[in-house]
């Protein structure tokens, strides 16, 4: 019996690969869990074009993200804390006060993929690196004043 395989099975393939077995393997392990479909002309045809759009979609959802970071290099986030001596900041600046920047600014990130490269204890300019994509990643500068200069 020829069929589709759905999922990775351990020792007979990968997902997408038409493989021969046993026909009791097939009708009571592998079409029931839903690890496999039954290679017929039409299933076969509607996997690989639903492989073609899911590549489409990838590669449109890379496309935006690396429009989105060309935009993000251009933005400086500007984020008010109370200072003491020597310009030494209070507490710290977290991802949150950049998503909040970010925010201002009209671009949504998830302050869980936001990581802040040095450790930021003096006022200035930093930067910090926004996961947009799993192969994209933004810069983003971030510049740390105190808070006397927002009033």
């Amino acid at each position: 019996m020829k069929v589709l395989l759905l999922e990775e099975v351990e020792n007979l393939g990968e997902a997408g690969e038409i493989v021969t077995v046993k026909d009791g393997y097939g009708r009571n392990f592998l079409i029931p869990r839903g690890m496999a479909r039954l290679a017929t002309g039409g299933i076969v045809k509607a996997w690989k074009e639903e492989r073609r759009q899911a590549s489409r979609k990838i590669a449109k959802a890379k496309e935006d993200a690396e429009a989105l970071a060309a935009e993000m290099a251009n933005v400086e986030v500007v984020v008010f804390v109370k200072v003491g001596e020597e310009n030494r900041i209070f507490g710290s600046v977290t991802p949150v006060h950049v998503a909040d920047g970010l925010a201002k600014h009209g671009i949504q990130a998830d302050r869980r993929k936001i990581d802040i490269n040095d450790e930021i204890k003096h006022t200035g300019v930093y930067s910090a690196s926004v996961k947009i994509h799993p192969e994209v990643v933004a810069e983003v500068k971030i510049r740390v004043e105190p808070e006397t200069a927002a009033a």
